[in-house]
């Protein structure tokens, strides 16, 4: 499985696995234990993790999730130090720790805690997304 392959909707918990597109919407799959399945219309918020990206101070202005990922990985492996649920001073550290650079005024804590849950779930059901190169996700973008 690939970060393309997997989706955020906004206002559910969890990761979705995009399984294709139907006549009402996109049909995605829950890569929880229960495996449910669900129809996501126009109306619904739907992020691809591959097209997700985290602000820096950096020239760029961003860095991809893809690259944050493979970072706390190779740093930190699958125990991290922090849960959604540990405090904000803790969370934005553990952050700064693995991307130096991210944009203290931009990047909420809410947006950590994603960052922390998604990380959790991708370490459980697709750790092959850690092992992918960013070089390939560039080339996907640019195709």
């Amino acid at each position: 499985m690939e970060l393309k392959d997997i989706a955020s909707i906004s206002g559910k918990s969890g990761l979705f696995k995009i399984l294709k597109p139907g006549k009402g919407g996109v049909i995605l799959e829950s890569l929880d234990e229960a495996k449910t399945k669900l129809v996501v219309g126009a109306t619904q918020r739907l992020s691809v993790l591959s097209e997700i990206s985290i602000y820096t101070t950096t020239r760029e202005g961003t860095v991809q999730l893809q690259e944050v990922l493979q970072s706390i990985n190779k740093k930190l492996g699958s125990e991290i130090g922090v849960t959604p649920e540990s405090d904000n001073a803790k969370l934005k550290s553990f952050l700064k720790s693995v991307l130096p650079e991210f944009d203290e005024d931009r990047v909420y804590v809410s947006d950590i805690k994603k960052l922390v849950k998604w990380y959790g779930i991708l370490t459980h059901v697709a750790p092959e997304v850690f092992e992918q190169s960013v070089s390939k996700v560039e080339s996907e973008k640019t195709a």
